[in-house]
């Protein structure tokens, strides 16, 4: 049972048993079921155990406690809004995942990464991490996870005001959500806030209020339910602000004073917001002091942010300069506009200087100053006609971001699908059926003459690399364990079927490389090692074909195919005499180039595939051929 599934009783007894628990190993594995819960829903106390098992980890060689560890302080450096230390915390995890991690876990750390990524405004990375994680989850499908990332895409989507792409995958993302076996994870309930935050945020651009507060009040009732409280501060406050906009003001006061009271959102951004808006609701109940005084208490939280926040001084300024205008106090009123009207200034906040400048000719107005009035009402024309200027300007940025993005997306879905359709065309390549032929009269051979023992023996192995031929088709990456033991079936055939003991063959792989966790693109080695018995080999009385695999960089495997054969041009001369023969290459290496040619340029790497003619230096005759081949290690770990 992962720590986001456990329920209030299990906790409870965790805790009974750490406080009796003396072994450090034991205590160990008890914060880490703890932590990974109260990550959602205590953030206090998770920080709390945290720091015990930093002190513990020093002492044991853990490296799964310490992989968690990383991923709940990131996740909690999240929740308190600490998101470059919780960047931190999310790359030392990815590079332990890295080295020893399961596909499924890093996919979910990406998903996880990307989400403070967009917190941080890196767009870029965030679409990256995306990109990764559904890389992974292509060929390591989880429902779960596939949910999770769905959500994250959606949230692109919304931060590039594509509305409707954005609600089509948080419904999406919901739907997927609540299909999961029973009972959810608390994780995934956190996705569900996340998904309904989302939906209230775009009801809310698009001013439809009404569904606005239907969506962030299921997110409330979630986090209420679970215990979940970091960021209920700023639910609360997304209730009070879609009630305030229906002019429900009774509503929103109550929503404005539970984000005010929650003690665990440390957000002070949320609380200033609250103290404001509630300040707001009293100007409209004649409760003038107590306005002034939640003005107050507003502007002093605002005022710790290391950054002046002018847009919400100005917010602030022209509520006290309506409160004093309805006192009758014009002097302080207008002081109050003119402050408004200075820190709108500061942040091109055109729409708040179009409506302060007609709180001002109003003003002016009510005190006979006509000319004034005219002047501010010219000034209210001439920002309005820049607030709309402004939004014309953001609407055509943000159609030029979209256009970006889909076409990044499109590029990438673009490569993606001409590998897709390579590798299927190589697969079909291979296999060749002059091979295919050669093995299954072989197999027939040993039938009629009754060595039915070998007969099966030699059938099983060829049903079996067959099997393996069919069921690669369906993925793009298998891991290089998979891919060598699918080349050992294959040139065992050929030396026993084919060339009947003829054919010697050595696969040979450097200790440094771990083939069981190194994902590559599926059967890409096999058509260089069938083209050097096609044509290096096929004509010798005896040959031998070498292959072996080395680390080239971090990113690179490098495959070295060797054999002992006839050489490139006494193999391109029988090709010309022997038509069975002239479209073997095409169909085989020059498909994997094309495949291998797609997989390097995303990640920018130049040659990948060098043939060389072997020679024997003092009489320059063949003596083979060598070909070298950079394959990427694909985005995978196989546990």
């Amino acid at each position: 049972m992962t720590a986001t599934a456990l329920n209030f009783s299990t906790i409870s007894q965790l805790e009974q048993q750490l406080l009796r628990q003396k072994d450090a190993l034991q205590r160990l594995f008890l914060i880490d079921q703890l932590a990974g819960y109260y990550a959602f829903t205590n953030v206090t106390r998770a920080k709390e155990l945290l720091a015990e098992q930093t002190q513990l980890l020093q002492a044991q060689d853990t490296p799964d406690f310490l992989l968690n560890y990383h991923l709940n302080m990131a996740t909690i450096e999240n929740q308190l809004y600490n998101y470059e230390p919780a960047e931190a915390h999310f790359e030392a995890a990815i590079e332990l995942l890295e080295e020893r991690g399961a596909a499924k876990q890093l996919a979910e750390a990406f998903i996880d990464y990307a989400g403070t990524c967009m917190n941080l405004d890196n767009m870029e990375d965030a679409y990256d991490f995306l990109d990764k994680a559904t890389r992974l989850l292509r060929n390591f499908p989880d429902d779960r996870l596939v949910a999770r990332l769905t959500c994250r895409e959606g949230y692109m989507y919304l931060h590039y005001s594509n509305y409707s792409k954005a609600i089509e995958l948080l419904l999406e993302a919901d739907k997927k959500i609540r299909a999961l076996p029973a009972p959810i994870e608390l994780k995934d309930r956190y996705f569900l806030t996340l998904i309904h935050s989302g939906l209230g945020k775009i009801y809310e651009r698009n001013d439809d209020h009404e569904k606005s507060v239907r969506a962030y009040l299921k997110v409330v009732d979630m986090c209420e339910a679970m215990g979940m409280r970091t960021r209920l501060s700023w639910h609360y406050l997304n209730v009070g602000n879609g009630y305030l906009a229906l002019s429900d003001h009774k509503n929103a006061e109550s929503y404005f004073r539970k984000a005010i009271d929650v003690a665990d959102d440390i957000s002070q951004q949320a609380r200033a917001a609250a103290y404001a808006n509630v300040g707001y609701c009293y100007i409209e109940k004649k409760q003038y002091e107590s306005a002034l005084e939640l003005f107050d208490l507003a502007e002093r939280l605002y005022k710790e942010k290391p950054e002046p926040d002018f847009y919400n001084f100005a917010n602030i300024e022209s509520w006290r300069g309506r409160l004093y205008a309805e006192l009758g106090e014009h002097a302080r009123a207008m002081t109050h506009y003119e402050s408004a009207f200075k820190y709108a200034h500061e942040v091109e906040d055109f729409r708040q200087l179009s409506n302060v400048a007609k709180e001002i000719s109003n003003l002016y107005a009510e005190l006979g100053d006509y000319k004034n009035a005219y002047e501010y009402q010219l000034e209210h024309s001439r920002m309005e006609e820049q607030y709309l200027e402004q939004l014309e300007k953001r609407k055509q940025l943000e159609l030029e971001i979209k256009y970006e993005a889909e076409k990044k997306r499109q590029e990438a879905e673009l490569l993606r699908l001409q590998a897709t359709r390579l590798q299927l065309k190589a697969l079909r390549a291979q296999m060749n059926p002059h091979f295919m032929y050669n093995a299954l009269n072989s197999i027939q051979h040993y039938i009629t003459s009754n060595e039915i023992s070998s007969a099966a023996k030699y059938l099983a192995k060829f049903a079996k690399l067959m099997r393996q031929s069919l069921d690669y088709s369906d993925l793009e990456i298998i891991s290089l364990e998979k891919e060598i033991s699918f080349l050992e079936d294959y040139l065992y055939i050929n030396e026993k079927l084919r060339f009947e003991g003829r054919l010697k063959y050595e696969i040979t792989v450097d200790d440094e490389i771990e083939e069981d966790i190194l994902g590559v693109p599926t059967m890409i080695v096999q058509p260089y090692v069938e083209n050097a018995i096609e044509h290096g080999l096929r004509t010798r009385e005896e040959g031998c074909v070498k292959v072996q695999f080395s680390l080239f960089d971090d990113d690179t495997i490098l495959c070295v195919v060797e054999d002992n054969g006839i050489g490139r041009e006494k193999a391109r001369q029988l090709r010309l005499q022997d038509p069975r023969y002239q479209n073997h290459r095409s169909k085989g290496t020059n498909i994997t180039e094309k495949r291998l040619q797609i997989l390097h340029n995303s990640k920018g790497k130049g040659v990948f595939v060098n043939t060389i003619d072997l020679k024997n230096r003092r009489t320059g005759e063949s003596r083979g051929t060598r070909v070298e081949i950079k394959i990427p290690i694909v985005d995978i770990q196989i546990k």
